[in-house]
């Protein structure tokens, strides 16, 4: 084992895009429309770098003001992202979303960094940040899915429960293929990034599990309660047309 991951030469990290421009070309000649897969590789770039340098800046800090606004544009940014497929409908449902992921990964975050990791400070940015990242964008990523088809079950003139039925089922597949598959399939960032640095593997999966039971626990939260916050909306929509 060596002590420290070995830093990639940009030339090397360079292959990594090969697969990626396959896809791309893929994209293309199948004409599925090649501007938003481009325009979201780009994006992927240019923020990981800008947040690369920006972390090592802010990893220094020990205010407590410095790891409420990062955590608060994450959430904010997370929100409106996930409503990305409701297309002109996100504006309205952006506070549901907000409120959503807010709730149920702040919940999680907070059981894990200040229950579990019993951490000294509880605005330690080097920990709560990372941390953060790993629950919000799951709890993105699954609210997206919810909210997606939620509105196409309602479209196709199903139920509230019906709807929220099938939009928490579909939204749960990526999370609990995860958890199937973890161990047998994949071996997770994390746990990878850990024993590539040194950490015994008996070690990693304890910090592994931390994480799964994390994302599984703040995905959950947030999807139902998007989902449960969207039952007033639906009622008053089916009374107007009614």
């Amino acid at each position: 084992m060596t002590d420290s991951v070995d830093i990639i030469p940009i030339a090397r990290l360079a292959l990594a895009f090969i697969p990626v421009a396959a896809v791309l070309l893929i994209i293309h000649t199948w004409s599925l429309g090649l501007r938003t897969a481009l325009v979201a590789i780009l994006r992927m770039v240019s923020q990981l770098l800008v947040v690369g340098y920006f972390l090592t800046f802010i990893f220094g800090s020990e205010q407590a003001l410095v790891t409420l606004t990062f955590l608060g544009m994450m959430l904010a940014i997370a929100g409106w992202i996930a409503l990305r497929p409701l297309g002109k409908d996100r504006t309205n449902h952006y506070p549901k979303a907000l409120i959503s992921i807010s709730l149920g990964a702040l919940t999680v975050l907070g059981i894990a960094t200040q229950g579990i990791l019993d951490l000294e400070r509880w605005h330690e940015i080097g920990v709560v940040i990372p941390l953060a990242g790993i629950i919000f964008a799951n709890s993105m990523n699954t609210v997206s899915l919810a909210a997606e088809r939620f509105s196409t079950e309602r479209h196709r003139g199903s139920s509230y429960q019906q709807a929220r039925s099938a939009a928490m089922n579909t939204a749960l597949i990526p999370m609990t293929n995860s958890l199937l598959a973890v161990g047998l399939v994949s071996l997770p960032g994390m746990m990878t990034g850990q024993i590539l640095s040194g950490v015994t593997p008996l070690i990693a999966v304890r910090y592994q599990i931390l994480v799964m039971c994390m994302i599984f626990g703040s995905a959950g939260l947030a999807t139902s309660c998007y989902l449960m916050l969207q039952r007033r909306t639906s009622e008053y929509s089916s009374s107007t047309i009614n």
